[in-house]
């Protein structure tokens, strides 16, 4: 099997590609893409953190220079959203995006969230064990961080079923070479949510709360439309990584019971265990990046105008750094893995997500006494965000 994004097999097991990747073409050129592939974790971690790439070129060239074809019209909507927040700019926005919002992401504020975060988690798990299990993914992974990030944001109670299927519509375009239905469900849904929030925000700015949005409403030097590309990235990255980590992790767990018996028997090394799972099976498989200036890649010349797509999934697999890459070890203490990404643009809610994590898997291990697989999951067809349809699971207390 070769690298082939849209294989549903790829898509199950791509390690075995990425392992011939990283032996015989550390960087490879992959025409269906127009992208630069690559594999090592040394050079994925380097390029995260090389101020000669970004995750978007518009501040320095347009479409033309870097012999790209714009966008069509009707993804004007979409992208007017994405770029109005912090991951799709670079400096100087990005830094003052990323200053005005990380004040919401202190480790303090973060860790005092800690104990809604169980609550939610204790109440979730609670519901399903009770009913004797079903779907962790949509009973648990899912509704666990949309809770934490809809009241974190303000989101009215009633309002919170329309995140999860808007997000998951936006995040259809991220996807390599989406279908053209695809493209025009994520305009959809980006239009849908934008003025969604243009509403709220603008009621919050009479009658402010004690919310996020009700912060940013507040920050003159904020404008609407950063305002809303801020809370969707904060929506769409706060719960999509979270979601596929429980459920590819507990595939993970299944597939290793004796790494399963081993967390059970030991809750502290539930830290560990978390970090181990992001690594082994990682639920962001590639990101990508613009190449701003020429760059050399193993005597590989990347000209200007390039896209390279750097494989997290491969990168947190790599020999070079990861002793017995391929064996889960839920007590793994060196664990350099890259899955929040690297450089200015790692992940804002890492903290947050570890705790979502951490109270999510602890919640079923301590509650449910016995969770067993009802049949073998399968993928999603995604290969860039990647994850589970469903895992069904019994559960009993």
């Amino acid at each position: 099997m070769r690298f082939d994004p849209w294989n549903p097999d790829f898509v199950a097991y791509p390690y075995e590609v990425y392992d011939e990747l990283r032996r015989e073409s550390p960087v490879c050129y992959f025409e269906p893409t127009n992208q630069w592939l690559i594999s090592r974790h040394a050079d994925v971690n380097a390029l995260l953190r090389d101020r000669r790439l970004g995750r978007s070129y518009l501040h320095v060239a347009g479409h033309e220079e870097f012999g790209r074809e714009p966008e069509p019209d009707f993804q004007e909507p979409f992208w007017r959203v994405i770029r109005a927040g912090m991951l799709d700019v670079e400096p100087p926005v990005h830094t003052r995006l990323r200053r005005l919002v990380s004040k919401a992401f202190t480790p303090r504020m973060v860790e005092s969230l800690r104990p809604r975060v169980r609550a939610i988690a204790e109440g979730l798990v609670d519901t399903y064990v009770e009913k004797g299990g079903g779907d962790v993914i949509a009973e648990v992974a899912e509704p666990l961080p949309v809770t934490v990030i809809a009241e974190m944001l303000g989101i009215p109670e009633s309002d919170r079923h329309l995140l999860r299927p808007w997000s998951a519509d936006i995040c259809g375009m991220y996807e390599l070479n989406p279908t053209l239905e695809a493209q025009h469900t994520a305009v959809r849904a980006a239009s849908e949510f934008a003025d969604y929030l243009k509403s709220l925000a603008r009621e919050r700015r009479n009658h402010p709360g004690e919310d996020l949005i009700s912060a940013l409403a507040q920050i003159s030097e904020l404008t609407e439309d950063e305002l809303v590309g801020t809370c969707v990235l904060l929506l769409n990255a706060g719960h999509e990584a979270t979601v596929n980590v429980t459920g590819n992790g507990w595939w993970s767990l299944f597939r290793n019971p004796g790494e399963l018996a081993r967390l059970r028997a030991d809750r502290g090394l539930l830290p560990t265990a978390v970090e181990e799972l992001m690594r082994w099976d990682t639920p962001l498989q590639m990101f990508e990046r613009w190449v701003l200036e020429d760059i050399e890649v193993h005597g590989v010349t990347i000209q200007r105008g390039s896209e390279v797509a750097l494989l997290f999934g491969s990168a947190n697999r790599d020999p070079a750094v990861f002793e017995d890459p391929d064996r889960l070890d839920v007590g793994r203490a060196d664990n350099p893995h890259i899955s929040f990404g690297a450089g200015i643009h790692f992940c804002l809610g890492a903290p947050l997500a570890r705790i979502e994590l951490m109270e999510s898997f602890g919640a079923l291990l301590e509650r449910a006494s016995r969770l067993e697989l009802r049949m073998e999951p399968v993928w999603k067809p995604g290969y860039i965000i990647r994850g589970l349809r469903s895992l069904e699971l019994t559960a009993e207390s």
